[in-house]
């Protein structure tokens, strides 16, 4: 079944709290109730009640609406244009996927194209870029099932397609991954040994720092969410229900100085292959195990 949308950042919450506050100014300069603005545009009651408490976003034609109602057209680009930004910071799974998972693949591959500069941190699964056709096989079909998509074979063939853009000397690759992720149990035995086989290979790409934090090591910023920064411009950051894009320069600079305390906490070169080896006999072990 599909998740809760309902799970707002805070300052997607704060956004969506004051456009709804600017409309009820709106209509109150106007000297209608809440009532009268819904007859006038024939809508339920309810519709202006939950737009401007922030429990529904309005469309643009609401947004265009409520204007013309309120004699209060001037206000409509701006007010568009603060619901575009908040469109665009929040997009709900369900919107994204809209289009079929393999064309949100190419829009990422499209996003990783432009960058010079990526610095990934993952502490659940694998990072994209980095992954192996099974073990995308296996994330993928978490998603097909839980959002109603059935073009699993094009999405991982895309997600393996993304993976050319390692390959450019002109671009950087930054990943912290924490031990964790290496031991869950997302795919077979066989397919994660396969899996951090192609993370052993990634430590030695000449563009691309892979680091792990160990389970002993200690840390200096609390690990959370997942998150990725394209260069200096953009953050992106995947939560249960939605896709966050942040692109203001305090946000920015706030997942950069998470991401280098994060990195420095990370092993590298030799001491990252020790943990993928030592991984790889945990991960032997327990397919044994399965196999009696």
């Amino acid at each position: 079944m599909p998740v809760p949308r309902t799970a707002l950042s805070p300052r997607i919450r704060e956004g969506r709290t004051a456009l709804g506050a600017r409309l009820r100014d709106l209509r109150r300069a106007a000297g209608m109730t809440g009532q009268q603005l819904a007859e006038s545009l024939s809508w339920a009651r309810s519709k202006v009640s939950k737009i401007e408490n922030a429990h529904q976003p309005p469309t643009d034609e609401d947004v265009r609406s409520w204007c013309a109602a309120t004699n209060s057209t001037d206000q409509v680009e701006s007010l568009l244009a603060e619901l575009h930004t908040l469109q665009t910071r929040h997009q709900e799974w369900e919107r994204v996927l809209r289009g079929g998972m393999a064309s949100t693949q190419n829009a990422v591959a499209r996003r990783e194209e432009e960058t010079r500069l990526f610095r990934g941190y993952e502490s659940g699964i694998v990072p994209g870029l980095l992954q192996t056709p099974a073990y995308a096989t296996a994330i993928l079909e978490r998603v097909s099932r839980t959002w109603g998509r059935t073009d699993l074979e094009a999405a991982v063939v895309a997600r393996m397609r993304r993976q050319d853009v390692l390959r450019d000397p002109s671009k950087q690759f930054r990943f912290v991954i924490t031990e964790a992720v290496l031991l869950y149990n997302l795919c077979s035995p066989g397919d994660m040994l396969g899996q951090v086989d192609r993370l052993r290979e990634a430590t030695a790409l000449p563009n691309v720092r892979f680091g792990i934090i160990p389970f002993d090591q200690p840390l200096v910023v609390t690990p959370k969410h997942p998150f990725g920064i394209y260069d200096d411009r953009r953050v992106v950051v995947e939560t249960v229900s939605a896709l966050l894009q942040l692109t203001q320069a305090a946000e920015v600079e706030a997942y950069a100085a998470a991401f280098d305390a994060l990195e420095s906490a990370a092993v590298h070169g030799k001491r990252a292959r020790a943990v993928l080896r030592h991984a790889a006999r945990q991960i032997a072990a327990r397919q044994i195990d399965e196999k009696h």
